[in-house]
């Protein structure tokens, strides 16, 4: 069901479907990782950076924001708390699914519990990627990493597993509709003098401009507009939140704008700006009295929210005298877990033969189940991926 209206609380609560994931048989929660120690850093970086020549020296300069957090990232214990609410969530509502967590860069490995789930006698797996929206980082990489480890597993002899993957979920009402009320809890922390004036900053991951501009399906009419498909889902949801927002404030024309964090390429290469930093000094710079950083860009509050927001954006708006507060990403909320239930319920039936209801607000529609082989290519050239067309 594509919905255009604009999303609130009550409007969160996800369609009630039959509980039968046939013809899947577990779900894979596949994420990022991260280190758990300081002597996981390097290491773990290592890992993310594979192939490009990064000296071990730079990776440990890289890695200071880890070790001033202990040297362990948020993410793995998120994934925990997340996990745990999936099954409670799956149990309480009679599907009978096993769920298991890998991750791309970090224990537990993506092809360990990909190997587990062959040898507990899981054939046909959905996978849902902790990343809303289109692009290569996003989605064609974690499927690059699962064609990678169905190879090893070949390899070493494992049964054949057929594994899909969950459709982009950022418009989904489940996903949305906590962002609106996270975001309305974080005007509510900002002084009474400030709040109705109080700009909002929408963030998300900067990415090299030519794979913002290649990002989504060939056919999809937002991969011609400057920054493609990933631009397009972010300014979506954005104008979703915002509408929600001055909805429930009463306050109208409240300025908005989406921005950028965690940039890490060489500095010749373009990539997507506005700097989040930069952006809150030209707010600055124009008399803005207040702003809310709202980072619809990211599933959960780890490093990448918890430093660059948390941690340097914080530490300039001080610098600048700029009141700011920063809204919760949507984490363990129960309406998200509920989302995911949903979309596995959504996409089972689909490949039973059905036609069951999509959700999905704004003006994109929900998005594709099955990728297309050149949607958000490689940028360093073609590479096997899973889960596609």
């Amino acid at each position: 069901m594509s919905d255009s209206r604009t999303p609130g609380a009550a409007d969160a609560e996800p369609l009630q479907t039959a509980p039968d994931a046939a013809p899947y048989d577990a779900l894979l929660l596949l994420s990022f990782g991260g280190p758990e120690g300081p002597d996981d850093v390097v290491p773990f970086l290592e890992n993310v950076t594979r192939g490009r020549g990064i000296p071990k020296e730079r990776l440990a300069e890289v890695g200071q924001h880890y070790f001033l957090f202990g040297g362990v990232s948020p993410i793995n214990e998120q994934n925990r708390a997340f996990l745990a609410a999936l099954r409670k969530d799956f149990a309480a509502h009679g599907l009978d699914l096993p769920v298991y967590w890998g991750n791309r860069n970090w224990d537990p490995y993506l092809v360990d519990a990909l190997r587990e789930m062959a040898e507990a006698g899981h054939r046909r797996i959905l996978t849902l990627a902790t990343s809303a929206y289109a692009g290569y980082s996003g989605c064609r990489q974690y499927r690059e990493n699962l064609a990678d480890a169905l190879e090893q597993l070949r390899a070493e002899g494992a049964p054949e597993l057929r594994v899909d993957k969950l459709r982009h979920f950022y418009n989904h009402p489940g996903f949305v509709g906590p962002m609106v009320e996270n975001t309305l809890a974080a005007l509510a922390e900002l002084p009474d003098e400030v709040r109705d004036t109080a700009h909002l900053v929408f963030t998300t991951h900067s990415v090299p401009t030519a794979m913002a501009e290649t990002s989504g399906a060939p056919d999809d009419p937002a991969r011609g507009t400057p920054g493609g498909a990933y631009v397009a889902q972010h300014l979506d949801v954005a104008r979703l939140v915002a509408g929600a927002v001055a909805e429930a404030t009463g306050i109208i024309g409240r300025h908005w704008e989406l921005v950028y964090q965690s940039r890490s390429g060489a500095p010749h290469i373009p990539w997507l700006e506005p700097d989040v930093c930069d952006h809150l000094e030209a707010l600055h710079a124009k008399g803005a009295e207040a702003a809310v950083m709202v980072p619809i860009g990211f599933v959960s509050d780890h490093m990448e929210v918890k430093y660059d927001l948390d941690t340097e954006a914080r530490a300039k708006a001080e610098e600048l005298g700029l009141p700011v507060a920063r809204a919760a990403t949507v984490g363990c909320d129960a309406r998200f877990v509920a989302a995911v239930r949903e979309l596995v319920l959504e996409r089972a039936a689909t490949e039973r033969g059905a036609r069951p209801p999509r959700c999905a607000f704004g003006a994109l529609g929900p998005s594709h189940d099955v990728c297309p082989v050149d949607c958000c290519p490689n940028p360093r050239g073609p590479r096997p991926a899973a889960a596609q067309a």
